[in-house]
């Protein structure tokens, strides 16, 4: 599993959008400039969180994107998610996957399941509060 720039920059707005929440809405080419991100990649990611409900925006003048609920309630894990579809560590492990036909003798996937596990309970664990404190130590 990799994590694509598109998860990490994911991370990068929603840490950004919740430094400066006091703000209103930030304009999206406010967050690109800041985050040293092109606009159009962030015109690609955005929506991706306003879809998975983690993001408000506002068109027009005034307008821009701030987040939908405090940073203690965002973790890691749902961020990487929106952003990349699905963070399993081989393909039969993804959401909706097809049943592999070798699952039955298959002598790794037991392996990978407490991997896949690992993985998502730690995400899970982190928030996006805990990454602003973690900066500030």
């Amino acid at each position: 599993m990799m994590i694509s720039t598109k998860g990490r920059y994911a991370l990068r707005v929603i840490i950004d959008l919740a430094e400066h929440g006091g703000e209103g809405y930030i304009p999206m080419k406010t967050v690109a400039e800041r985050q040293g991100v092109s606009l159009k990649y962030l015109e690609r990611i955005l929506p991706l969180l306003v879809a998975a409900d983690m993001v408000e925006g506002v068109h027009g003048k005034g307008g821009g994107y701030r987040l939908s609920r405090k940073p203690e309630d965002y973790t890691i894990g749902e961020i990487l998610r929106a952003a990349e579809g699905d963070i399993a560590p081989v393909s039969c492990l993804e959401c909706n996957a097809a049943k592999c036909e070798r699952e039955d003798t298959c002598r790794t996937l037991p392996m990978w399941t407490k991997l896949n596990d690992l993985i998502n309970n730690y995400l899970d664990s982190v928030t996006i509060k805990d990454l602003m404190e973690e900066s500030k130590s």
